[in-house]
């Protein structure tokens, strides 16, 4: 798969109309778009529909994090609603993601849908290990992302969603099948913003992610077109 197939553009606006201008615009340049909690929010499991309509893959982005009944319940509506990814944080524990693959695999055999991909959320990017150790955890960014990782897999998942800084070390540890999908994307050329673990999309494929998220360097852009081709043509 090339690699700008596994660019994931975060279509974190703020209406159903904004997010289906781009990907308008940016399919079949881009093939993956990710539904967080805001467009989520606004309009539902239209918003997951307005992707797919377009043939395109959709992340349902929702980080879902309760009692593994609540959870697995969670898991069997993504499955159904027809997301090609979700998420979970692996900090609910081994016994709610476990309990989300059974309920997404159970389900998609009895409906003949395919099974999503699951992921499990490690460190988010917008912290540090001083974030880290004012919630009482003293690992590293980078150690708490192993950990959590390594329970994800252990529980059936396909991958997590962690930094760049961490993807070598997981793939190390826990084989280059299980997946790493790499947010706090931004080019040389645009702005951090509120990420503090960040890496080029160069960067981030050259140390081995599966897929990387990038959301407002493209969707902020004057013409998320040409920001998304220059992208691509950077990756090429």
């Amino acid at each position: 798969m090339k690699r700008k197939d596994r660019i994931i553009v975060a279509l974190d606006v703020t209406n159903i109309e904004a997010g289906r201008d781009l990907v308008a615009k940016l399919y079949p340049l881009l093939k993956v778009f990710k539904v967080g909690s805001q467009l989520f929010t606004e309009r539902g499991g239209e918003a997951v529909s307005m992707v797919k309509r377009k043939g395109a893959d959709c992340f349902l982005d929702l980080k879902y994090h309760d009692i593994p009944e609540t959870v697995g319940n969670a898991a069997v509506a993504a499955t159904k609603l027809g997301a090609d990814m979700f998420d979970v944080h692996a900090s609910g524990g081994f016994e709610m993601m476990k309990k989300a693959v059974s309920s997404s695999c159970e389900i998609a055999e009895k409906l003949k849908l395919k099974k999503p991909i699951i992921l499990g959320i490690t460190v988010l990017t917008s912290m540090n290990k001083q974030d880290l150790a004012a919630l009482g955890i003293e690992r590293t960014p980078a150690e708490q992302a192993l950990f959590l990782a390594g329970q994800a897999k252990k529980a059936g998942l396909d991958g997590v969603v962690a930094s760049s800084e961490e993807i070598e070390i997981i793939k190390k540890e826990l084989g280059k099948d299980f997946l790493v999908v790499v947010p706090g994307i931004r080019p040389e050329w645009s702005q951090r913003a509120d990420q503090k673990r960040v890496a080029t999309p160069k960067e981030a494929f050259d140390r081995g992610a599966d897929y990387i998220v990038i959301g407002r360097p493209i969707t902020e852009a004057h013409d998320p077109k040409e920001a998304a081709e220059k992208i691509v043509a950077e990756l090429e």
